[in-house]
């Protein structure tokens, strides 16, 4: 248990603690959520870089990484379509392209191929995450309510073209995986 898979397993335990406080109604809740928020993407940041700077890099680190990212970013934009600040047809967007990846790797690696991940992947996620963390943060701020609207269709308009990009790459530059010959 290195320090990497330990900032992923942390990760993954901030979860339940940023949707608790989502959830309960105190004073400045919005704020210690958002806290959790940034410190968990932060651990994302952080134990990628370690792990490939020390030579850490783990088959559980390799599994539990993106499977913590996805839990992280899912448990947020629920949240954001159960409030009614995301439609869930976006959310249905994201969820289709994370499995129809997953699925794309799967079948590659059963022909004995890796797929990384792409730059573009790569800047879905900080993009995903930077415009959750807006999202979380305006309810906060002094805004009307036509800009606080302005900023979530900002920020779901990004989440939404970065996903569909990134999907589309992953499939165009991969996609001799899905042919077989028996066509």
């Amino acid at each position: 248990m290195n320090l990497p898979n330990r900032l992923t397993l942390l990760r993954v335990l901030l979860i339940p603690v940023f949707l608790v406080l989502l959830y309960l109604e105190f004073p400045f809740h919005m704020y210690l959520a958002l806290a959790v928020f940034v410190v968990a993407c932060l651990t994302d940041l952080a134990d990628g870089l370690i792990a490939r700077r020390r030579h850490l890099v783990t088959n559980f680190g390799k599994f539990l990484d993106p499977l913590a990212d996805k839990l992280l970013v899912m448990a947020a934009l629920l949240w954001l379509v159960e409030v009614r600040r995301m439609a869930s047809w976006c959310m249905l967007l994201v969820v289709a392209r994370e499995f129809a990846v997953t699925a794309l790797r799967l079948v590659a690696a059963d022909g004995g191929r890796v797929i990384a991940a792409a730059w573009s992947g790569k800047v879905k996620t900080a993009s995903t995450m930077v415009c959750l963390c807006v999202m979380l943060a305006t309810p906060e701020l002094p805004l009307s309510p036509q800009e606080s609207r302005a900023i979530d269709t900002l920020c779901v308009t990004v989440i939404v073209l970065t996903t569909v990009y990134s999907g589309l790459e992953y499939f165009f530059k991969n996609r001799d995986v899905l042919v077989d010959g028996e066509l």
